[in-house]
């Protein structure tokens, strides 16, 4: 079976995570597609530029300027970068962003209502996307010629303008339309009963479970988008959905989501 396996931007910005991430990615038997982050090497752009980084419940507020910069990280250095080095470990990948023969296409999101049923956030910039947003046969065709896709978190609306799309998004709409495992790798070793405890690794997940964590506090800020996204690609046809640390890729320990 495919697999999809999501790498977060903390990961992406430590290099010796990143090699051996790689490297581990490379080892993994079958066809596969690879979806990565850099959210710590854009926010340090952007500081780097003047520009403040806002995120909003986890999701990143893409004005013009910050997309400029993140379409730069992402598509350019990131994802070069992570192809290079997966081709040094004998993967034959090729790096994309959504624009790229029109392999994910999104729709500008709409400014929402928050969590607390006041706030109304324009997220600028961003795009959201959906298992029917995927090129499924342009994918199947690249893993068919033993090509890896390694996407970037840049789409397009395909009318000539660039979005910025939350990492865990694509993937689990890249996995929901192939019907595939997805691997979803951080820097923790899975969903955490206790923040501050590395060890409080909860094994398995129900959405009621969720529920009851995030009213605790339990869940939160950028935790919030990846378990939301996971549970959305169990309802629209992934198998079957694992949160783990990016070291942890081959061993399948981590927290297991259940529908």
């Amino acid at each position: 079976m495919t697999k999809v396996v999501k790498i977060g931007g903390g990961v992406v910005a430590d290099e010796s995570a990143l090699k051996a991430f790689c490297k581990d990615f490379a080892a993994m038997q079958g066809p596969k597609v690879l979806v990565h982050g850099g959210g710590t090497m854009a926010n340090r752009l952007l500081k780097a530029l003047g520009h403040e980084p806002v995120m909003t419940e986890g999701r990143r507020v893409t004005d013009e300027n910050t997309l400029k910069a993140v379409t730069m990280v992402y598509a350019g250095w990131c994802n070069r970068h992570i192809t290079a080095l997966l081709q040094s470990f004998g993967c034959n990948a090729i790096g994309l962003a959504g624009c790229d023969a029109s392999s994910i296409k999104a729709e500008r999101r709409a400014p929402r209502v928050l969590s607390d049923g006041r706030t109304t956030v324009d997220y600028g910039f961003v795009g959201d996307v959906t298992p029917e947003s995927v090129n499924v046969g342009f994918i199947l065709g690249l893993l068919e010629a033993g090509i890896t896709p390694a996407f970037c978190a840049i789409n397009h609306d395909g009318r000539g303008n660039l979005l910025n799309t939350n990492a865990d998004t694509i993937a689990s709409s890249i996995a929901s339309a192939l019907h595939a495992e997805l691997i979803c790798c951080f820097d923790k070793k899975g969903v955490l009963y206790d923040k501050d405890d590395a060890d409080s690794v909860i094994p398995e997940l129900t959405e009621a479970d969720c529920e009851r964590l995030r009213r605790e506090g339990r869940i939160s800020e950028g935790m919030l988008p990846k378990i939301e996204n996971s549970f959305a690609a169990l309802r629209s046809g992934t198998a079957s959905v694992r949160i783990t640390h990016a070291a942890c890729l081959l061993s399948g320990s981590g927290t297991l989501l259940k529908p």
